[in-house]
């Protein structure tokens, strides 16, 4: 790697169950607005979780013509929309000069359910002939980088990484890494899922993953509360333009901060439970730390996984505990995204890197809503609530997927 090659964030794409773009989704997020309703397109019956962080109001023909909404699954017009977003933001502009230059990693943790269940029934009822020569290509993760990559006219790099609900996060970190060895000068990081369908709110509530309290859906995701009970599944897509820093200076750009660093890790434990001391995350933590050239004191915040599950959120406060030391409970804020839009499986760090990049330019970290009973063993500053101003130096945002896979990025203030 070329170390001399730093790397920054100029542009933000998001479409969140709160927003459907950046502006309104952070707006949302530090005024404690929460998603999550009953779902009534699908059928939960028999299941014991029947709410989610839906986009309600996402119509994929305000966006594409009707032939373009139609081959491509809801995950990766998602993508697409984010992404025009966050190149808008930037300000770049696509060439024919630089577009061999300009790559994209967009991670998806599932894929095209939907399309897979329409088309399994399909074929039952009607016979394999009548199978859509779509199928393949509509549900494969990679598409929604393949059809970025079409729309924008991204040349350089591009592929797609599968790490469950760190998929995103290992995505902006592979693109860092990307940028920084030469390889590109500017990627289109982040992820995208759509998965609130009924074979995917079966898997999922089946494993016992789900909250179940059905009764009262936007105070369902609550991290580090001592009621926590489950993870209420949400959908989006959120992407970064992540840039070299002279390429970005040559043309002006506005530079929201700088991706320092990133760690990744493996807990090597259990196919979807976390090592029980939190050693992976930790682990992944200060890889990301050493690689951007942070100290543990010098961090102001943690976006947090935070799943609202009773074990994740133990562990990732054992795992902060054991990386920041004192420092954990003398200066460093920490808060969960989930707890507003639920988890967006493999688009959650996708959607929390955009929450960074504005922490760190806006001096803003947003609330952990829901946070009504502390938890002995979840005993740091969540930002209860209501959002906080504070001076935000350098953050890390984690995020943890089944099979033990464990990403941290590193982002800090831009600094010329």
């Amino acid at each position: 790697m070329n170390n001399n090659r730093r790397v920054v964030v100029t542009g933000l794409g998001a479409v969140t169950p709160i927003g459907l773009d950046v502006p309104s989704y952070w707006s949302g997020l530090c005024a404690g607005k929460r998603a999550g309703a009953q779902v009534t397109s699908i059928s939960t019956e028999g299941l014991n979780c029947h709410i989610a962080a839906f986009i309600p109001d996402f119509n994929a023909e305000d966006y594409f013509d009707k032939k373009e909404a139609r081959k491509n699954e809801r995950f990766t017009q998602l993508a697409m929309v984010a992404a025009r977003e966050a190149s808008k933001d930037s300000g770049l502009v696509i060439t024919e000069e630089n577009a061999d230059r300009c790559g994209t990693i967009i991670g998806c943790g599932i894929g095209g359910l939907e399309t897979i269940m329409e088309q399994h029934t399909a074929s039952l009822e009607k016979g394999l002939k009548r199978v859509s020569p779509f199928l393949i290509p509509k549900i494969i993760t990679n598409m929604a980088a393949g059809m970025v990559a079409i729309d924008l006219n991204l040349r350089g790099p591009n592929f797609c990484v599968v790490t469950a609900c760190a998929s995103a996060t290992h995505s902006i970190g592979e693109s860092f890494h990307t940028i920084a060895r030469g390889d590109a000068d500017v990627m289109f990081a982040g992820g995208t899922e759509s998965a609130i369908t009924t074979l995917g709110m079966a898997g999922f509530s089946n494993m016992h993953a789900l909250t179940t309290r059905n009764d009262d859906p936007q105070s369902a995701s609550r991290p580090f509360d001592k009621e926590r009970d489950g993870f209420l599944m949400g959908e989006g897509a959120g992407i970064i333009v992540l840039e070299e820093l002279e390429h970005a200076k040559a043309r002006g750009a506005r530079i929201y901060c700088e991706l320092a660093g990133y760690g990744a890790s493996c807990d090597a434990h259990h196919i979807t439970a976390p090592a029980p001391d939190g050693n992976g995350g930790a682990r992944a933590m200060q890889a990301a730390l050493r690689c951007a050239g942070l100290n543990p004191e010098d961090v102001d915040y943690v976006n947090a996984h935070g799943t609202s599950t009773p074990m994740n959120d133990k562990l990732e406060t054992m795992a902060i505990k054991t990386v920041f030391g004192d420092h954990a409970k003398n200066g460093l804020v920490v808060n969960s995204t989930k707890s507003m839009i639920g988890h967006l499986l493999g688009a959650a760090g996708g959607v929390e890197g955009v929450v960074m990049a504005l922490t760190i330019a806006n001096n803003i970290v947003h609330p952990t809503a829901n946070y009504t009973t502390p938890d002995p063993e979840c005993d740091l500053d969540y930002v209860p609530n209501t959002a906080r101003e504070m001076k935000v130096r350098a953050a890390i945002s984690n995020s943890l997927g089944f099979g033990g896979h464990n990403a941290t990025i590193a982002m800090k203030k831009f600094e010329g």
